[in-house]
C-alpha cells in the first residue's frame, strides 16, 4: 500500500466458544472462545482528498463474510488514529471495540483481540473482562490443521447483527433451548484448547461438532445456508466436523476433512461455486505501516 501513513490487522478464524463473548451471557455465566488469526489483513490508510484528510479501507475478502472483517477494521482504525498504542494491543481491542458497539453492531469482544495480537488465543470474558490464557498449540496441531481446514466463502454475505439480535431477543426471554445451546458452545472451547495443545485430533473433532449441535439449538438458520453442500461430505465421510464462521446465516464455513477426503471437499465446494479461501496462520496482530 503506498503513500500515506497505513496500519492493518487481520481476520481471523473462531474454531470454539464464538457466540458466548457476547453481552450478556459474559456477565451471567462467563464466555469462553478459542479462535486464530489468519494471514489475511484488513488495511486502513490516511489519504488527503480534497484537503480533507480521509480513511480508505482494503479488504482482502468481502464484509459481511463471518472473518471478523468488521472488527479488524476497527482495530486497524484505531490504530490508524492511536499509532502511539501500537504497543499496547489490548487497549487498541476495547477501543475497537466500543467503535463497533457505538456503531450499532452487535459484537463481542472475541474479533477485537485476535486482529489486535495475532496468533492463536484461548480468552475468557467474565462480565466487561477479558483474560487471555496460556494457550500453545503443538505444531503437530497447527500442521494437521492447516493441511486438512478448508475454508470457504458461500458467496452470500450478511449481517452479523441481525442474526445476533433475533438470538439475544430469544435469550433475554429465557428460552432454554437457547441457553442450553450456548452452554454446549462454551464448553467446546475447553476441548478445542486441550485437542490442539495435546495433538488430540479427536478432541477437535468432538469440539466442532458439540459447536455445531449448539449452534442448531440457538438458531437453525446460522448453519442452514451451508447444509445442502456439507451434509453430504459429513455423511460420505470426507469431513469429520464444519461450522460456520462468525455468526452465521451466510459467509464463510470451515470444513475439516478427513484423511483421505479433502480432494471430495474441494469438489463439492467448486461444484457449490463457493470461493476457496486460501489461507495461513497469522502470528502478527496490529501492525503501523510507514
Amino acid at each position: 500500500m503506498a503513500g500515506g501513513t497505513s496500519s492493518s490487522s487481520p481476520v481471523r478464524v473462531d474454531l470454539a466458544g464464538g457466540w458466548t463473548d457476547v453481552g450478556p451471557y459474559p456477565g451471567d455465566f462467563g464466555g469462553e472462545v478459542v479462535n486464530f488469526a489468519i494471514n489475511l489483513r484488513v488495511f486502513a490508510r490516511l489519504g488527503p482528498d480534497s484537503g480533507v484528510s480521509e480513511t480508505h479501507f482494503e479488504f482482502p475478502v468481502p464484509r459481511g463474510s463471518g472473518l471478523g472483517t468488521s472488527s479488524a477494521m476497527n482495530v486497524a482504525l484505531s490504530a490508524l488514529n492511536s499509532p502511539d498504542q501500537i504497543e499496547d494491543p489490548v487497549k487498541l481491542a476495547e477501543e475497537a471495540f466500543v467503535l463497533e458497539s457505538e456503531s450499532g453492531n452487535y459484537c463481542g469482544r472475541q474479533d477485537q483481540w485476535a486482529s489486535a495480537v495475532g496468533g492463536f488465543n484461548h480468552l475468557l470474558f467474565i462480565g466487561d473482562s477479558v483474560e487471555r490464557m496460556p494457550f500453545e498449540p503443538m505444531r503437530s496441531s497447527m500442521n494437521w490443521l492447516k493441511k486438512h481446514l478448508v475454508i470457504s466463502f458461500s458467496g452470500k454475505t450478511r449481517n452479523s447483527g441481525d442474526m445476533q439480535k433475533s438470538v439475544w431477543s430469544r435469550y433475554s426471554n429465557g428460552d432454554p433451548e437457547v441457553i442450553s445451546g450456548l452452554h454446549k458452545i462454551r464448553g467446546a472451547a475447553r476441548v478445542m484448547a486441550q485437542g490442539l495443545q495435546q495433538d488430540r485430533r479427536d478432541m477437535v473433532v468432538a469440539s466442532l461438532n458439540e459447536v455445531c449441535e449448539g449452534v442448531d439449538l440457538i438458531d437453525d438458520a446460522i448453519h442452514d445456508p451451508f447444509r445442502d453442500v456439507v451434509q453430504p461430505l459429513i455423511d460420505s465421510g470426507s469431513a469429520v466436523a464444519w461450522k460456520a464462521l462468525g455468526a452465521g446465516g451466510g459467509g464463510c464455513s470451515a470444513i475439516l476433512c478427513s484423511s483421505t477426503g479433502r480432494e471430495e471437499v474441494i469438489q463439492a465446494i467448486e461444484g457449490a461455486k463457493w470461493e476457496i479461501i486460501d489461507w495461513d496462520f497469522e502470528d502478527k496482530g496490529v501492525l503501523i505501516h510507514d
